[in-house]
């Protein structure tokens, strides 16, 4: 896949800011991001291993996955850990 092709798949949101970092720890550009996407990298861990993104603290995992679930990547729902509910007050 081209990139303008898994661009074409983004929704408008997640076209913002394409020459910007998405991974601040390492300085990745979201657009190496879509780029290593549309040249196969389909699971976060591909991504990490391609462009180093959320290869730091692992803050923006949710920003990469949401590009790869978009462009039709795996999602990996063990990479990326849940928030934890807060307990309920009585």
């Amino acid at each position: 896949m081209t990139t303008d092709e898994a661009l074409a798949k983004l929704p408008e949101l997640l076209k913002r800011d394409l020459t910007q970092p998405l991974c601040v720890c390492n300085q990745v550009l979201k657009l190496t991001v879509i780029e290593a996407i549309a040249q196969g990298a389909d699971t976060l861990q591909k991504v990490q291993q391609q462009t180093f993104a959320s290869d730091g603290t692992g803050c923006c995992k949710r920003q990469v996955q949401a590009l790869i679930d978009a462009i039709g990547g795996v999602h990996d729902d063990t990479a990326i850990p849940q928030a934890t509910p807060l307990a309920q007050a009585h």
